[in-house]
């Protein structure tokens, strides 16, 4: 028997799917041009990856059930359920990689600021290892309970319904068990 919710529940989805389409949109605006000797520098790489990172969540296929609307409406809502939890996982990894890939443009530009257009010398290597440093460190920080918590606050102080949004460990179970 249903619920009542399934309007909350697509409303739900449409929510999610929007913050999906924004993230993406971000990380497709990404645009990084190391020279050829900076190119296999972890920052540049550090910024493919998450590109590559947010191309491959747009290929993996839908992991609900896909069916007709039938009118049922249990059916529609355990539908309505599959599709919030494959949309908040692959918001919950988008999530991640703009996080990761706004660390990687903050590397980038305190690169650029410190070599300010000139080649890399010795008197730039402290500075350039600070900014390594930093990096390494937002990355460690960039774990997956503080991404879901910035999704979870930003829902939460909009007043999103979240009601049957996956929590953390069902997220990680399922990004676990994908290939």
């Amino acid at each position: 028997m249903s619920d009542g919710l399934n309007d909350a529940r697509a409303m739900r989805v449409a929510e999610i799917m929007t913050d999906f389409r924004n993230i993406q949109h971000y990380l497709v605006q990404l645009r990084a041009t190391p020279t050829a000797e900076e190119y296999y520098i972890e920052g540049y790489s550090l910024l493919r990856q998450c590109m590559a990172e947010a191309q491959s969540i747009l290929q993996t296929p839908f992991s609900g059930s896909a069916g007709a609307a039938t009118g049922n409406p249990e059916h529609e809502r355990q539908q309505l359920k599959a599709i919030i939890t494959d949309a908040a996982v692959r918001r919950f990894q988008c999530q991640r990689a703009y996080l990761r890939a706004h660390a990687g443009l903050r590397w980038m530009n305190s690169r650029n600021s410190i070599l300010r257009e000139q080649k890399q010398n010795a008197s730039h290597l402290g500075a350039l290892q600070q900014a390594d440093a930093t990096l390494r460190n937002e990355l460690l920080a960039t774990t997956d309970a503080y991404v879901e918590n910035t999704l979870r606050t930003q829902d939460a102080a909009q007043g999103k319904w979240l009601h049957e949004d996956p929590s953390l460990a069902q997220i990680q179970q399922i990004l676990m068990s994908r290939p």
